[in-house]
C-alpha cells in the first residue's frame, strides 16, 4: 500500500538537504582562463563573479575589444564549469532521499 505520510517525510528532509546544497554552493567555485592565461575568472556555484585577474599587457586604450573579448570568454567558462560542479554537488547531497525517477532532474531546480 502506498504510504503517504512516509513519502511525505522524504519530500520534507529532500527540501531541506536542497536548501542546504543551494546554500553550500556559495563555497563551490570555477576558475577560467581565456588567451592562454591573460584574463583568469572564478565564478561560485551561486553564478556570481568572485574574481577577475587581467594580465597587464592586455590593458591598452586601443583594444579594448579584445580586453572585453576575453573577459566576456573566460566568465563563461568559469559558469559552465561551475554549473557542472553544482549539479555534481546537488547529486551528491540529495543521493539516497529520493528514488531515482527517469526524468526527474534535481539540478535543474537552480
Amino acid at each position: 500500500m502506498f504510504d503517504m505520510m512516509g513519502m511525505l517525510g522524504k519530500v520534507k528532509e529532500l527540501q531541506a538537504k536542497m536548501k542546504e546544497a543551494q546554500d553550500n554552493l556559495v563555497h563551490v567555485q570555477a576558475s577560467a582562463e581565456a588567451g592562454a592565461g591573460m584574463v583568469k575568472a572564478t565564478v561560485n556555484g551561486k553564478k556570481q563573479l568572485v574574481s577577475l585577474e587581467i594580465d597587464p599587457d592586455v590593458i591598452k586604450p586601443d583594444d579594448k575589444e579584445m580586453m572585453q573579448d576575453l573577459i566576456v570568454a573566460a566568465v563563461n567558462k568559469a559558469l559552465a564549469e561551475v554549473d557542472v560542479k553544482a549539479k555534481e554537488e546537488l547529486k551528491k547531497t540529495t543521493q539516497g532521499i529520493m528514488p531515482n525517477i527517469p526524468g526527474l532532474d534535481l539540478g535543474s531546480m537552480f
